[in-house]
């Protein structure tokens, strides 16, 4: 798969490629990622990209013709399965379900704005959807944009080390993860649970998919508000039990 980037800021992402998950997509050839600079594309003597928007209003908007020439360098390969996105506030929320469907794609390209936004014809001829990671304010688009790629290389297959690491990731399923532990079994008085430590596999299962379900019920009980498997069902029915006997 091939990650492209559109930013005024490409040293923004000398760290991101350089370790944990992305280094081993990129060195095991699952995964490539690239930067390019609008500024690049600039027709200004002083590599201008922005400029004051139309009808007056505070601050600069990044101009079109530079997006639009740096986005057409890196989507010149013909015939491959290709996602345009911009990064902005109106778009739509990123989920872990969208995660997978562009892991999906041969080539997706993220688009950064910056300074008080981009001139709308970048959203509304250039790219194929706009995604918004939250409702907060950001200085840029690069935060996101890493925050998509990580999402995205995480589900390509052959990417993590363990084969059911991305399944077991919270969000994968939609439901969040159960609590993990790893050693010392006692640390200051806390202790791991038993049933982690007894080796009974049935038994362990069990006690993840109940607690995962005890987390989701309290922290993000919206996640429920979906058709259940059969497992979760039964597993709610055990769990409701126990409060009743509490």
């Amino acid at each position: 798969m091939n990650i492209d980037i559109i930013s005024l800021f490409p040293e923004f992402f000398d760290a991101f490629f350089r370790h944990s998950i992305i280094k081993r997509a990129i060195e095991a050839e699952r995964l490539t990622m690239k930067v390019t600079n609008p500024r690049d594309f600039s027709h200004n003597k002083h590599n201008q990209v922005d400029d004051t928007p139309y009808g007056g209003g505070a601050g600069m908007l990044m101009m079109a013709p530079p997006i639009f020439e740096a986005v057409e360098s890196v989507t010149q390969e013909p015939n491959i399965n290709r996602r345009v996105i911009f990064l902005g506030p109106a778009g739509e929320r990123f989920t872990q379900e969208k995660a997978r469907q562009l892991a999906t794609y041969d080539q997706i390209v993220l688009v950064c704005g910056h300074y008080e936004g981009v001139d709308y014809r970048v959203e509304e001829y250039l790219v194929d959807e706009t995604i918004s990671i939250g409702d907060f304010v950001l200085t840029g688009g690069e935060l996101p944009a890493m925050v998509v790629a990580d999402a995205v290389a995480r589900m390509i297959p052959g990417v993590l080390g363990a084969a059911t690491g991305a399944v077991e990731d919270s969000f994968y399923r939609p439901v969040l993860e159960c609590p993990q532990y790893t050693k010392p079994p006692e640390f200051r008085g806390m202790e791991v649970p038993a049933i982690l430590r007894s080796g009974h596999h049935a038994n362990i299962a069990k006690w993840r998919l109940q607690e995962s379900l005890k987390r989701t019920q309290r922290l993000r009980p919206d996640l429920l508000d979906r058709e259940l498997t059969k497992e979760e069902r039964k597993a709610l029915k055990e769990i409701a039990k126990e409060d009743v006997i509490l």
